[in-house]
């Protein structure tokens, strides 16, 4: 038997140093958009075998009370839910959504089922946090995979079936009230906060629109005054503010799955000069065995057993000297020199930060 430290299947990214021109409607949002979050309590049925058991007893109740709407009336002790899940219906609803719209909703199961793979969900009631119901969701639920089970224990099974989504199952049957635009001004919210991205976007405005026309106010906000002739025609205004395209000023930044061995890298990330050297360990397990024969006529029995002995081996490595790296290709090129796995670059980029010689802010996930 062999085995051996470290050995998974990995995917190293390194980001391409791409134009940072965007448009400001993919960095910022205007003041007056809103989004709202909704959420509602279901049951999704048709489950072949798979919903919730007996010891879910609000599904057992919340299939009472349905049917009680119809007419029917069942003692709970007479239920049988296995083709029935209790879900929670999620969605996020764009404020500027008017009445009978439609919209995808998420759908995840609350109790014990073991998969909603072929369920359909029954009309949802989704209110906000103040209570208000906003709209329904009904719908077939798509979960992406699957999940098989035999009576001898085997499983197969892809993505994860507990949790899907209803394309288009939700309608929206009362718009979400938002603030109005004011016609004198309008703030531009940065989504990721930025002193020179929010300059970076007063300069573009002021260069469009004049030039006391956008003042930034810290690092999320740009306030922008509206020009006298532009004020009849506020939608054209919005579109021509939105569509400008601005220099944004990203955070030298490593991302780091430890789980997966995936490594993500900016393209403002440096490496000062640094010496580097790194090895793997490999452990053997060797089976001997050993056997006992007894001898002629002694009523002894024949015993086997295995001896396993065990190896350890440090693989040979050098010192690599990295003489600095100022982009994201020269970093590439320098982890590339070392011939390590991505997993061991997840090691070597924690220890470049430790020492001081990684330009750039290091998230493990």
């Amino acid at each position: 038997m062999k085995t051996k430290i470290f050995t998974y299947l990995v995917i190293s990214l390194l980001l391409a140093n791409l134009s940072l021109a965007q448009r400001i409607k993919d960095v910022a949002y205007l003041n007056g958009k809103s989004t709202e979050q909704i959420i509602g309590y279901g049951l999704t049925v048709g489950l072949a075998g798979t919903g919730d058991s007996y010891r879910s007893s609000f599904t057992i109740q919340s299939v009472t009370s349905m049917l009680k709407r119809f007419g029917i009336t069942v003692p709970q002790i007479d239920l049988k839910t296995k083709n029935v899940a209790a879900v929670i219906v999620t969605a996020t609803l764009n404020g500027s959504l008017k009445a009978g719209a439609e919209f995808d909703v998420v759908v995840s199961s609350l109790g014990d089922a073991t998969s909603l793979q072929g369920g359909t969900l029954l009309m949802t009631p989704l209110s906000g946090i103040n209570g208000q119901v906003y709209g329904f969701a009904q719908g077939s639920i798509s979960v992406g995979g699957y999940d098989i089970n035999t009576s001898s224990g085997n499983r197969v099974s892809k993505n994860h079936t507990l949790a899907g989504r209803v394309p288009r199952g939700g309608s929206l049957k009362e718009a979400i009230t938002i603030n109005n635009f004011e016609t004198g001004e309008v703030s531009v919210f940065l989504k990721e906060p930025d002193f020179t991205t929010a300059q970076n976007i007063a300069n573009a405005l002021n260069t469009k629109f004049g030039n006391d026309a956008a003042k930034a106010q810290d690092a999320a906000e740009v306030k922008v005054t509206i020009p006298q002739d532009r004020q009849n025609n506020l939608i054209s205004f919005y579109s021509e503010l939105e569509n400008l395209t601005v220099a944004v000023d990203d955070v030298a930044r490593v991302v780091l799955n430890e789980r997966t061995g995936t490594i993500v890298s900016g393209q403002s990330v440096k490496i000062q000069p640094v010496t580097i050297t790194h090895g793997s360990l490999n452990i053997n397990i060797r089976n001997y065995p050993i056997i006992s024969q007894p001898n002629a006529f002694s009523q002894g029995k024949t015993v086997a057993m295995n001896n396993q002995i065990p190896s350890v081996q440090q693989d040979s490595t050098s010192t690599i000297a990295i003489q600095g790296a100022s982009n994201v290709q020269e970093v590439a090129a320098a982890l590339n020199s070392l011939k390590v796995s991505p997993r061991d670059i997840i090691a070597i980029f924690q220890a470049l930060k430790e020492a001081g010689a990684l330009i750039a802010e290091l998230i493990v996930m």
